[in-house]
């Protein structure tokens, strides 16, 4: 564990640095990269984002004002990512070489030659803004948009249990340094397809309850995903339907990747961990969210699931 005056003169002494996201990238992990890179561009360094698996298109404008480059990488930076299996395509390459990790998951287990990981903040981004007033560097509004993105996607725009006094204070200084809040709140919380309606009325239905109704989970195929007609970049914002149901502790996603492969998605109220319960899978994340990757076919993943669940409950 270092300090964020050891962050900043690190990456003051660096150039050609490739900034790591975690796969499936959602707001905090890309709000986060995104500022962060244009904090170094604009101070004349060689950055760039480096993202795992298809970004979802309501997240395209955060790579505004961030200028494309191409160089030698000579540094690696991870932000929000809680272990090495979650840089997904990337963690053959990276796993091993990664200089500086910066993340806010108590459960981090990313191998890095530095490592800040913060687990009082809300989200990756509110380190990002802190480390941005160590830097002294100015707050641009693509760097705002970023960083408020971030704060509310991983607060569940201020109504999750990891929401502090400081998300509140990072959000309103970045509305105040001109962050585009009314339209980053349309986009992450309000805005849906049609077709990811038509996914959410399919995967209601696959709605399982366990331990009397303690535990509760729902799923989603390829073949669900097909039918509905929906990019893979669109299913994500599921994961909290089970725990809003009264009564469950531990609300539980699947979702088919290709090749044999579940994302598992879990949240939690009061009485479970997220955290514990993905730790088993290899994953990672906070007591009320977390994730990990199960393979198998949708029986065996769920079978072995429920099995993990029942010991945690």
């Amino acid at each position: 564990m270092t300090d964020l005056l050891t962050v900043s003169r690190i990456l003051k002494e660096q150039d050609n640095i490739d900034i790591l996201t975690h796969h499936y990238p959602d707001g905090d992990t890309l709000g986060s990269a995104y500022a962060l890179c244009g904090i170094l561009q604009n101070m004349g360094k060689n950055a760039r984002v480096i993202t795992s698996g298809t970004v979802a298109g309501k997240y395209e404008f955060l790579s505004e004002g961030v200028k494309k480059q191409e160089f030698e990488r000579e540094f690696v930076v991870s932000v929000d990512v809680a272990a090495p299996t979650l840089l997904g395509e990337n963690q053959q390459e990276y796993e091993n070489i990664i200089d500086l990790c910066i993340d806010h998951h108590g459960t981090n287990s990313i191998e890095a030659k530095v490592k800040y990981v913060e687990e009082t903040s809300a989200a990756a981004s509110e380190i990002i803004y802190e480390l941005a007033k160590v830097m002294d560097a100015e707050i641009t509004v693509p760097i705002a948009n970023g960083i408020y993105t971030g704060v509310s996607t991983d607060t569940g725009c201020f109504r999750y249990t990891n929401t502090t006094h400081r998300s509140h204070l990072i959000a309103a200084e970045m509305m105040a340094s001109g962050a585009d809040w009314q339209d980053i709140n349309t986009a992450m919380f309000e805005m849906k397809t049609r077709a990811k309606l038509e996914l959410e009325r399919m995967v209601y239905r696959t709605l399982e309850y366990f331990f009397d109704g303690r535990v509760a989970v729902i799923h989603t195929t390829l073949e669900m995903q097909e039918k509905a007609g929906i990019g893979d970049d669109e299913v994500e914002g599921l994961a909290s339907i089970p725990r809003r149901i009264e009564g469950v502790l531990l609300g539980i996603t699947m979702r088919e990747k290709e090749n044999g492969v579940f994302k598992i998605s879990v949240r939690s109220n009061k009485g479970a961990n997220a955290a514990e319960f993905c730790q088993i899978f290899g994953g990672g994340g906070h007591a009320a969210a977390a994730g990990c990757t199960v393979e198998g076919s949708l029986e065996e993943v769920k079978a072995k699931l429920i099995e993990a669940a029942e010991k945690l409950i």
